[in-house]
């Protein structure tokens, strides 16, 4: 009995990984809407079963940000309790972003 249990678990982790890797692909591929397609099929919960109502929305939600490349250094302009610098803060942050970046190029 316990060596099915195991064996089913095994199988559906298997399945879950294989499904995972290939929204993976689909998400680095560039296309929004396999991304934001892909954070929908991943909205699932520990036991899972899909995700419903508010908690599905949050997930997508949190997903989709997470899956956005980082923006300018002006959208990075954030202190660390997330809220946007200003003033002297931000020009300086602003200055070192551009350099750092140039000097990556």
């Amino acid at each position: 009995m316990l060596r099915k249990m195991l064996c089913t678990v095994s199988l559906a982790l298997a399945a879950f990984a294989w499904q995972s890797a290939a929204h993976a692909v689909a998400a680095t591929a560039g296309d929004a809407g396999a991304a934001a397609a892909s954070c929908e099929d991943k909205a699932i919960d520990k036991n899972g079963k899909k995700l419903a109502g508010a908690a599905k929305a949050s997930f997508v939600k949190k997903c989709e940000a997470d899956a956005k490349p980082a923006g300018t250094c002006e959208d990075k302009a954030i202190d660390k309790n997330g809220k946007k610098l200003a003033g002297a803060a931000k020009a300086s942050f602003i200055k070192k972003c551009e350099a750092d970046a140039k000097a990556a190029k």
